[in-house]
C-alpha cells in the first residue's frame, strides 16, 4: 500500500504586490478557492488542508467546505507554516507532505505527483520540479528563479540571478529550450523528518543573500530532486496576472470543471 500523502496550501494573506491576493475574485471565487477547488479533485492526496494567518481565508475556506487551520501569524516561510500543520496530532500519521502554492489555481496534478515520486520512489529529502527557461527575459529576471542540477537529477544551486551564467555569449531562445537553462517550480514534497529538519534550521547565509529559502536545505546538506517537466501555468503576483488568470479559467471551462468536484 502506498503511503499516504498530505497536502497543504499555506495561505498568508499579506502579499507585497498584490495586497490581499489570496481573497482576490476571479470569475467571482477567491484566488485560494480555486487552487483549493483544483487541489481537492486529486486523488493523489489523502487529506488536503490550508494553513492560513487570516481569519477572512479561514472563513472562506470553511465556506466552502475546504479544511483550514489557523496558524502562527508570524511564520517567516511557507515550509514553517507547513509544518506547524504536519506537527498536530492528527496529521502525525503522514509520512509524506507536500507544499503546494496558494496562487497557482492551475498546478499541474502530473507535477505534483512527479514531486512526490522524487521522494516516496527515489528517495530524495525533498523533491520539487524545473521546467526551460525559454525566453530571455526570464532569464534575466530575479523574480524568476532558477535552478541547475547535476547528473542524477539533484539540485546544485537555485538563484535569482541567470544561472549558470554564459561567459563566452548570451544564451540565445534555442538555448534557453532546455537544460541547463531551468527555471524553478515551486511545489515541495518532503518526507515528514526532513521538513521538520528543514525549518529547524537557522537561515542559511546564501538564503539571506538570495532570499530563497531552499537554499538553507541546500547548505545543510539536504538532497533536493528536481523533475525536469513540460511547461508551468502561470501563477498571480501582480493586478496584470488576475486579468491573465480570469482568461485562462474562463478558457479552459475550470470553473465548471471545479464546481463538479465538490
Amino acid at each position: 500500500m502506498s503511503e499516504p500523502v498530505l497536502g497543504v496550501i499555506p495561505a498568508r494573506l499579506a502579499s507585497s504586490r498584490l495586497p490581499r491576493k489570496l481573497l482576490t475574485p476571479l470569475l467571482g471565487r477567491t484566488l485560494i478557492e480555486w487552487v483549493w477547488r483544483r487541489v481537492s479533485g486529486m486523488p493523489l492526496f489523502q487529506r488536503l488542508v490550508v494553513a492560513t494567518d487570516s481569519d477572512e481565508i479561514l472563513a472562506i475556506c470553511r465556506s466552502v467546505g475546504a479544511p483550514a487551520i489557523l496558524t502562527d501569524p508570524d511564520h517567516p516561510s511557507g515550509s514553517d507554516r507547513v509544518a506547524e500543520v504536519v506537527r498536530l496530532p492528527e496529521f502525525r500519521e503522514f509520512p509524506l507532505v507536500v507544499n503546494i502554492q496558494g496562487d497557482e489555481p492551475l498546478v499541474s496534478e502530473d507535477h505534483l505527483r512527479r514531486t512526490v515520486a522524487l521522494v516516496r520512489d527515489e528517495g530524495w529529502d525533498v523533491g520539487t520540479c524545473a521546467t526551460p527557461v525559454l525566453h530571455r527575459a526570464d532569464y534575466l529576471d530575479p523574480s524568476v528563479v532558477k535552478v541547475v542540477r547535476a547528473r542524477d537529477g539533484g539540485a546544485l544551486y537555485f538563484s535569482r540571478a541567470p544561472i549558470p551564467f554564459s561567459r563566452d555569449r548570451d544564451p540565445d531562445e534555442a538555448a534557453l529550450e532546455g537544460e541547463p537553462f531551468l527555471r524553478h517550480v515551486g511545489v515541495y514534497a518532503y518526507r515528514r523528518e526532513a521538513l521538520l529538519r528543514w525549518v529547524s534550521l537557522p537561515p542559511s547565509t546564501l538564503e539571506k543573500i538570495e532570499r530563497l529559502e531552499q537554499l538553507r536545505a541546500l547548505e545543510d546538506g539536504m538532497a533536493i530532486g528536481v523533475a525536469l517537466v513540460d511547461g508551468a501555468a502561470p501563477g498571480v503576483d501582480t493586478p496584470a496576472d488576475v486579468a491573465t488568470m480570469e482568461r485562462l479559467l474562463s478558457q479552459r471551462n475550470t470553473h465548471l470543471l471545479a464546481t463538479e468536484r465538490i
